[in-house]
């Protein structure tokens, strides 16, 4: 029987197994962990993601051609995916509709890990755990894998889904992505992505704990993102959804030595509705106003950034200090000096450039018989199961590929 050796458990690794397996091919699963899927486990704060409720793949991140992005991402459409978890793995999902999120409905990561892990023993997958890959090799009759012990696995074809260098807590170290560069593929800049922002601004650091739904821009010559989210002061500088979103624009210019402005929109209004509400009304305080739509403690400090007494009736509010005062609010400057990098990164941004495989099957366009997918390729996308979606979908497509590549018929069913 043809034979597929997938290197990491992770998302995409678990996936490419099982459809490895499932289509026929003598499928062994390394893991450098014990368990696998760690990264799993801690995501959507325990809950995990599992997908988003809706996709919009403009939202994907990738230096590669968004065309072949689309094409990877549509390969195992999200209605198909959700299928999958929920009748083949039985885990029901529900949908968290202020976030557009798909958990788990016992809200529980263990469940979808170790779901994704008994699926992959059931249909044939030999696992093997804490064994660190050292190496890969194209040979005479297919690829080598080397691992630390000095033992040389032989398999028809090879699939890395190996991951990037976020959270290495979790077993990501980047190896992967040596052992491709090694073997000649275009890699586009690793950098962290989805990171929580760092600020030296004693006014905000003093706000640490107080969280709100803003609009976050980061802006620098070669690029722009804009969020819309959940954004918390921490004692560091900021994080949250919005945050991170947005945060590889300032990750990719402080390594540039390039300028960058972080700019937040408070609330909802813009100018017109913030006009109205600054507008002289009875006895009313300027801080009254501001209270009504933010926390207060945030209120103040944006009152005294914009050098407007708090004790001022809006009846006493200048034009002057009124335009001042919309200004922070609607586009506001938040000073931040880095971020908290892979240690805290959700995923990696940068990797093998997407057009070094062919996006039917992710095999590698230099290599026949190797087959790349999730993290190690570059793209990813913002919070709420996106980065899931692209594991799962890329996962499913090299998994077939490899099987396809090892000499069994393979259809796309699944």
């Amino acid at each position: 029987m043809p034979k597929v050796i997938v290197i990491g458990a992770g998302a995409a690794g678990l996936m490419a197994a099982s459809f490895a397996a499932t289509a026929g091919a003598e499928t062994v699963l390394v893991e450098r962990t014990r368990d696998g899927g760690r990264k799993i486990l801690i995501s959507g704060g325990g809950r995990c993601n599992v997908l988003p409720a809706r996709v919009d793949e403009s939202r994907f991140v990738t230096d590669s051609s968004p065309n072949l992005l689309r094409k990877m991402v549509r390969a195992w459409p999200l209605a198909q995916q959700r299928a999958f978890f929920e009748e083949t793995l039985g885990i029901a999902l529900e949908e968290e509709t202020v976030s557009a999120k798909l958990f788990p409905a016992s809200h529980r990561a263990r469940d979808v890990r170790d779901g994704l892990l008994a699926h992959a023993r059931a249909v044939g997958v030999q696992l093997l755990m804490e064994t660190r890959v050292t190496g890969i090799a194209p040979s005479a009759t297919g690829w080598e894998v080397t691992t630390e012990l000095g033992e040389t696995l032989r398999g028809d074809a090879v699939i890395v889904a190996t991951g990037g260098l976020s959270v290495p807590n979790a077993g990501s170290d980047g190896a992967g992505l040596e052992m491709l560069a090694a073997l000649g593929h275009a890699m586009h800049t690793t950098y962290a992505a989805l990171t929580p922002v760092t600020a030296d601004a004693p006014a905000f650091s003093a706000l640490a704990g107080v969280s709100l739904t803003v609009s976050l821009t980061a802006r620098s010559a070669a690029r722009s993102a804009t969020a819309r989210g959940g954004f918390l002061f921490t004692h560091r500088g900021y994080s949250g959804p919005s945050v991170l979103d947005v945060s590889h624009v300032l990750v990719r210019a402080r390594a540039e030595q390039a300028a960058a402005t972080l700019q937040v929109q408070w609330t909802p209004w813009g100018d017109a509705e913030w006009e109205a509400a600054l507008k002289p009304h009875g006895a009313r305080s300027v801080t009254g106003a501001l209270r009504a739509q933010l926390p207060d403690r945030l209120a103040a400090v944006l009152l005294d950034a914009a050098a407007v007494d708090a004790t001022r009736a809006l009846s006493e509010l200048r034009r002057d200090e009124r335009r001042r005062l919309i200004d922070v609010l609607v586009r506001g400057t938040l000073p931040w000096d880095g971020d908290e990098g892979y240690k805290k990164a959700e995923v990696t941004g940068g990797g093998v450039a997407l057009g070094e495989v062919h996006p039917q099957t992710m095999e590698s366009r230099r290599h026949r018989g190797l087959f790349l997918c999730g993290e190690v390729l570059d793209a990813f996308g913002p919070i709420g199961g996106y980065n899931f979606l692209w594991a799962w979908a890329t996962g499913r497509a090299a998994g077939l590929g490899a099987a396809g590549r090892a000499g069994i018929a393979v259809t796309a069913a699944g």
